[in-house]
């Protein structure tokens, strides 16, 4: 049978309530309730309790929202929160520690370290995608650091919104963390207020209000963005893993993630053997109907799926190529011949159709990259060391993975964002911390000891002592 997906009423809180919910969490950040780490672990292990004792209820809400296979679920959305937030548990009493610095021979004595506060009361915005591990991941951050947090789900996804919306103030500290639901009048309502931090997962044009709404009170912001992440397949490349882990990469979640190989450049000579590769390994994973398969999600709404649909007749179709809107689905799509100024490569295509276009050598491939956008993933796939090293270092992207696909986003000790269009700042594990964190000097001077040779009158003995130190 068919995966349903169901639509939703689209979730609200009454915009006049969100003023007195922002100065609630304000209240309680301003009272000192969230600085001790007493609290940062507690609430990290509510959060915790709350994805263990509603998994289910969870992925059952993903799968109305997106037709989201079981696996999928647990391990992007709830899994992988859940590793967050037993690195914070592990390491966060280390990262709360003044740092100790040197101080200049000249500036002694005194002593020099940095400490670690939290910004105050921080605003998250998440998409539709990953609606679980794209909200709570920042979050476990921004509680980490210490911070009051106010969350905003997509209403995209609107069982899941609804079921957080519920959950959320039962298990965590209502003083502290707020969720509010809704679309444009409510994240409008939102972005009036006065945030410490605005931290914004989605499309750019979006990207681009939430960084004008916050320059209104010189908020800082984190925008984890998107873009078209290419994929560099060499012709010194092992074609049956590159194929595999291309395909994973690119269909898993029905290609509805903002670090998916876009399209592929491959060595014209390599590009028979890829498409045939891709064809058999999609086969033998979805089968002849991926329709009927329950490990192939769906498209999140109508409005994208007809977008998708359109995108189809900018090329030759090799494998998948159906749609059916009755349940949003496209089938896992493979397509060549694509002009390079076609619709299909302005825009990102965040669905199940990927594009393969031929190259004659890296070098043209690093130029059809750097002609537009810096991309938020950057993949390569080859045997070449000198291949690697010059994709590398000719390119610019949020994050490169050599020979794998999404690998990059998975390590908590990488730090994850974008450069360019494709986002600015970047979070996961300490880099979240840091992120959620200012870091303030601090320096004391000791009493005892007093030289006069700072102060006034400033003799020209002073002047040229001075210069000395040039």
């Amino acid at each position: 049978m068919p995966i349903a997906v169901e639509s939703a009423p689209a979730p609200r809180t009454d915009p006049a309530a969100i003023p007195e919910c922002v100065r609630r969490v304000r209240h309680g950040f301003e009272s000192g309730k969230t600085r001790p780490i007493a609290w940062r672990l507690g609430q990290l292990e509510r959060l915790r309790a709350l994805l263990v004792e509603n998994g289910d209820a969870l992925v059952e809400t993903l799968r109305e929202d997106l037709g989201k296979p079981v696996l999928e679920a647990w391990a992007a959305d709830i899994v992988g929160v859940a590793a967050e937030i037993k690195g914070f548990r592990k390491k966060l009493r280390r990262w709360m520690r003044p740092e100790r610095v040197a101080t200049p021979l000249e500036q002694r004595p005194a002593r020099a370290r940095i400490v670690r506060e939290p910004l105050g009361v921080v605003l998250i915005i998440a998409p539709w995608n990953y609606p679980l591990q794209l909200l709570f991941t920042p979050m476990v951050a921004a509680i980490g650091a210490g911070n009051g947090a106010v969350l905003k789900p997509s209403e995209v996804t609107a069982h899941t919104s609804a079921l957080l919306a519920k959950l959320v103030p039962e298990y965590l500290d209502p003083d502290c963390i707020a969720l509010v639901e809704g679309g444009v009048a409510e994240t409008t309502a939102l972005l009036a207020e006065r945030f410490d931090h605005i931290f914004y997962t989605g499309n750019g044009s979006v990207g681009r209000i939430v960084m004008e709404a916050a320059a209104r009170h010189l908020t800082p912001v984190t925008l984890e963005l998107g873009g078209k992440s290419p994929c560099i397949v060499d012709r010194d490349v092992d074609v049956a893993v590159a194929a595999r882990r291309i395909a994973w990469g690119k269909f898993l979640n029905a290609g509805q993630t903002c670090i998916a190989p876009d399209y592929v450049l491959v060595h014209r000579e390599r590009e028979a053997e890829l498409v045939e590769t891709l064809k058999q390994t999609l086969d033998a994973w979805y089968g002849e109907a991926p329709r009927e398969n329950p490990d192939f999600g769906r498209i999140v709404n109508d409005r994208h799926h007809q977008r998708l649909a359109a995108l189809l007749k900018d090329g030759e179709v090799v494998v998948g190529g159906e749609c059916d809107a009755s349940d949003r689905y496209v089938a896992p799509t493979l397509l060549r011949n694509v002009r390079f100024d076609s619709a299909l490569m302005r825009e990102e295509i965040f669905g199940p159709i990927l594009p393969i276009l031929t190259v004659r050598d890296v070098d043209e491939a690093i130029d059809v990259v750097n002609r537009g956008p810096k991309p938020l993933a950057l993949y390569v796939f080859s045997r070449d060391p000198g291949v690697e090293d010059a994709v590398v270092s000719r390119t610019s992207s949020g994050g490169v993975c050599v020979n794998a696909t999404l690998w990059h986003l998975a390590n908590p000790n990488l730090p994850f964002g974008g450069v360019g269009a494709s986002g600015m700042g970047a979070y996961h594990g300490r880099h979240g911390f840091e992120t959620f964190s200012h870091r303030k000097p601090v320096v004391r001077r000791s009493t005892r000891f007093d030289p006069r040779f700072a102060y006034p009158p400033y003799s020209r003995f002073k002047v040229w002592l001075l210069k000395r130190m040039l």
